[in-house]
């Protein structure tokens, strides 16, 4: 699928589209190059304008060099005619097109490729994810339910007081018009003389 190419010219083939379902990808980019080229670097970029480079490899006869940016954990190797980008923990919010870039460092003149169509990584939600993201909504709407269920209590508890001030207040209006008309005890009811006096017979002071 590579085209012959002229002298110290560089072309790079990628599959489009890339699935990653458990948060590990396989990225491959194929490459033909038949210059003389002694010393390469491979790196993979992530965006439509290439802003972001994601992780390098360098390499020459005698050794190997990488190197990989903190916010991703990706590693190189490379192959004859490719280079293979793995790329581990990866989030939803990596999902983007990423673009290898093959260039010939040594010796001169420098080469690299031009742009590629890119490989497009959809990163699904895991699980974990998902159920984090599921489980936000019963909480905001349980914060909500208690708020509420709060301020009808307060609502509630203010008027069983006013309420009850009024009930007190009336009580006391009350007693101010009570009926203060003195009764006679029960042992005053009969003041006369003890039922154990005799009588007085005035017939025998007539004559």
């Amino acid at each position: 699928f590579l085209p012959s190419l002229p002298e110290n010219k560089i072309l790079v083939a990628q599959h489009p589209l890339l699935i990653v379902a458990n948060q590990t990808a396989t990225l491959v980019c194929n490459y033909k190059y038949n210059g003389t080229g002694k010393e390469f670097r491979a790196s993979l970029h992530k965006g439509t304008d290439s802003s972001v480079e994601v992780c390098f490899i360098s390499w020459n006869t005698t050794k190997i060099s990488r190197n990989s940016n903190k916010e991703f954990n990706c590693q190189g190797d490379h192959d004859k005619d490719k280079v293979i980008f793995n790329l581990w923990n990866m989030s939803a919010n990596q999902t983007d097109i990423y673009f290898c870039k093959i260039e010939v460092m040594y010796p001169p003149p420098y080469v690299y490729n031009e742009k590629s169509n890119g490989t497009v990584i959809h990163v699904k939600e895991t699980p974990t994810q998902i159920q984090e993201a599921q489980s936000a909504i019963p909480l905001w709407i349980l914060a909500t339910v208690t708020g509420i269920l709060a301020f009808y209590s307060m609502l509630i508890t203010a008027v069983f007081i006013n309420y009850w001030q009024k009930s007190k207040k009336n009580v006391y209006h009350q007693s101010d018009y009570m009926n203060m008309t003195p009764r006679h005890p029960p042992y005053q009811k009969n003041k006369g003389y003890p039922s154990y006096a005799p009588t007085r017979d005035y017939t025998a002071y007539r004559s």
